[in-house]
């Protein structure tokens, strides 16, 4: 294949609305008679395989895993104190949410995390522990890849920074 391949078989990734990936493979495929190029990205935790046309992975947000230092700042963000905010409707803020967890980016979903934690579920409603969850399990994915351990074991340390602060 040619040397402007971002990622390699192997490479795991990040997919903005998908979370943590892994490249399977590059393969060729031709539709509606133009032949592309794509990686073949297998997203484990949704059961999904994606394929997304090389030249057009840059556009679409896919990146490499973040670096300690990003992961370290989102670490940061669910150690801050949150401010509350008053008259904001749920449907609001939780299309803001939806918005930061669909970014990729680490910091903004530590932000949601932070903001959806609580220590007893039963002050949230359905829709509050669904999306705390989706955030929490989304920065998991990531924090397990870089660090080496398994989702659980990343779920676990997010946990407890967001207790230490509490």
């Amino acid at each position: 294949m040619s040397n402007r391949l971002a990622f390699a078989a192997g490479d795991y990734v990040v997919y903005p609305s998908h979370g943590v990936g892994k490249v399977v493979g590059i393969e060729k495929q031709t539709i509606a008679g133009i032949e592309l190029e794509m990686y073949v990205v297998k997203f484990d935790s949704e059961r999904l395989i994606l394929r997304v046309p090389i030249d057009k992975a840059p556009r679409s947000g896919m990146r490499k895993l973040s670096s300690r230092e990003k992961i370290q700042s989102a670490l940061d963000t669910l150690k801050t104190r949150i401010r509350p905010r008053r008259n904001v409707m749920w449907s609001r803020r939780a299309q803001e949410y939806e918005a930061k967890i669909n970014s990729g980016d680490p910091v903004a979903i530590a932000e949601v995390v932070r903001e959806l934690h609580r220590k007893d579920d039963s002050e949230q409603s359905y829709s509050e522990r669904q999306m705390y969850r989706a955030a929490l399990e989304r920065l998991a994915r990531e924090v397990a890849a870089i660090e080496r351990v398994d989702e659980t074991e990343a779920t676990r340390r997010l946990e407890s920074v967001l207790l230490e602060a509490a």
